[in-house]
């Protein structure tokens, strides 16, 4: 069976109501985009405790309840979080983790030297109720400011997802994966890149370039700072996948309602068939 998937950075919320992106203002937005589009799977970027809370209320519906996973990147309910949400209806979370972008992963709110900030990601083990399989869901956010923070996050997932030892927690290596994320660099395959890294030594894929191209939508930036679709696309925001996972379809949402974008990244979406091996 198919299952939607989404990455969505939210940008923070701005609770100042004099502000024209104020989370107030954008709140209806998101609430609007993620009723219509109600993927089973959803990777949130940069959202704040309340933020989520007040989300998780919102998306509600007849017939579909949502459940979310996640902590603070400072520990807790303080700061950003990479939280992922889920269709209760159709998974189930059997175990979770989190961990620190840093050279401690067990150390809440360390951060990668040089740095911008502290980054983390939230990773969930969940059983498809529809098929009885079960896969994992990778969410992170990584560094805007240093690429040897960006380069340690990459290798770091892809010792999570392929080589599950201290100081890492336990991951079983033989599921399929679900990455999602802000990656804060495009998506090309340069030699030595996030991106590079992820797709060869981390033997991902993306949905993106691996939908059918009849089945892909317009390819625009990803980041468009409440701008609108621009092009040529540059999408810093992506959803990788283990090689047996069957991208049918991905697009870059440009929902609006009435003028307002629900944030300064637009989702990116696929829908992916998960078999266990």
């Amino acid at each position: 069976m198919d299952l939607r998937v989404m990455t969505f950075n939210l940008r923070y919320a701005d609770y100042d109501s004099a502000s024209p992106r104020s989370w107030g203002r954008r709140r209806p937005a998101v609430a609007a985009l993620l009723r219509q589009e109600a993927p089973e799977l959803i990777g949130t970027q940069e959202g704040l405790y309340r933020q989520l809370r007040e989300i998780n209320e919102d998306v509600q519906q007849p017939g579909k309840r949502y459940d979310w996973i996640g902590t603070g990147r400072e520990g807790g309910s303080r700061g950003e979080f990479m939280a992922v949400f889920y269709d209760t209806g159709r998974l189930a979370p059997l175990e979770h983790e989190h961990f620190w972008i840093s050279h401690d992963p067990h150390l809440v709110g360390e951060k990668w030297p040089g740095a911008g900030s502290p980054r983390l990601v939230t990773w969930v083990r969940f059983q498809d109720l529809a098929t009885g399989g079960e896969f994992y869901a990778l969410n992170t956010h990584l560094d805007n400011v240093s690429e040897e923070a960006r380069l340690a996050g990459a290798r770091l997932l892809v010792q999570q997802m392929h080589r599950p030892e201290e100081p890492l927690p336990p991951f079983d290596a033989s599921l399929p994966c679900v990455l999602m994320g802000d990656f804060n660099v495009p998506a090309v395959a340069k030699k030595g890149s996030v991106y590079e890294t992820l797709l060869t030594e981390g033997e991902l894929v993306d949905s993106w370039t691996e939908a059918p191209p009849e089945a892909r939508g317009e390819e625009y930036r990803t980041w468009h700072d409440y701008k609108g679709p621009m092009q040529p696309g540059t999408r810093i925001d992506w959803i990788l996948t283990s090689p047996g996972v069957r991208a049918a379809s991905a697009r870059i949402n440009t929902f609006t309602l009435d003028g307002q974008y629900p944030s300064d990244h637009f989702p990116v979406q696929a829908t992916l068939r998960i078999g266990n091996p």
